[in-house]
């Protein structure tokens, strides 16, 4: 029995096919965690999710499956390079939007903290894990619309133990689905997208922080292609540009043996940027 979290897959269901027979993937023993951005830009989110579910694979919300979510329920328009509409022309959607829900946007997994793209300085593991948890009530209640409705928007930028409400989930949600960098006290940025060499004066890569309350616990993540593959003793990046003709990464979280395929030319992948 083996457990692997597996990047971003984002729709390419032929590189996880891949993947699975890389691994020597058994259903009826291994575990298989996927980091978030199941879905959309590559062309196959509809296979991926029903894949996922049917298969009921564990894992964390990235910003794309939000994304999906409060489209379902025309909260946000498509955004360009959007592939996600037959998902919602789906007869099994609704099935498939309640599975998505159920995912959280952090898990401990046998030590590690998985979560999609990252945790602010001052958040233990423990406080993840609980602010994670508020989410997902929020996400898996009656009220979910009233969440995703007031989901987006880049404000607060940072964390206070006094954010109540939509204002709380907001910043919950936008760290642990959208952070890449942010200041030593915690002040998200949520324009830079590229080479953490060329982060915004003030800023650093969220687990280059110094004393971030995390630090020792290994944190597996997504979410930041253009970091590729990083392999350090508390953090370890997998989001290795799968859907832009890349890599599909995926680690064993027994002896964090990495296993990877290379996705150029796949269906449903893009060319590498």
């Amino acid at each position: 029995m083996s457990s692997y979290a597996i990047g971003d897959l984002q729709g390419c269901f032929g590189a996880l096919l891949l993947m699975l027979e890389r691994i020597r993937f058994d259903p009826q023993q291994d575990k298989i965690f996927l980091l978030g951005d199941l879905v959309n830009r590559g062309l196959d989110s509809l296979k991926v999710l029903r894949w996922a579910r049917d298969h009921h694979i564990q894992g964390v919300l990235g910003n794309h499956d939000l994304h999906l979510l409060s489209l379902a329920e025309g909260y946000t328009n498509n955004h360009s390079g959007d592939t996600l509409q037959a998902i919602l022309d789906a007869p099994d959607r609704d099935e498939l939007l309640y599975w998505l829900r159920q995912l959280p946007l952090a898990r401990i997994e046998q030590g590690y903290l998985l979560v999609h793209a990252g945790v602010l300085p001052q958040w233990t593991v423990a406080k993840t894990l609980s602010l994670s948890q508020e989410v997902e009530s929020a996400l898996q209640g009656v009220h979910y619309r009233n969440f995703l409705q007031e989901m987006y928007g880049n404000l607060p930028d940072r964390w206070d133990d006094s954010l109540t409400g939509i204002p709380r989930l907001r910043v919950i949600a936008n760290a642990m689905t959208r952070l890449r960098f942010c200041t030593s006290d915690g002040i998200m940025d949520f324009k830079s997208k590229g080479d953490p060499q060329h982060a915004p004066a003030g800023y650093l890569p969220w687990f280059q922080v110094p004393e971030r309350r995390t630090a020792g616990t290994p944190i597996i993540f997504g979410h930041w292609s253009a970091l590729g593959l990083q392999i350090h003793s508390d953090s370890i990046a997998l989001d290795t540009g799968c859907l832009w003709g890349g890599k599909l990464s995926a680690i064993r979280l027994e002896d964090q043996h990495l296993f990877q395929v290379d996705c150029a030319g796949l269906a449903g992948t893009k060319r590498l940027r």
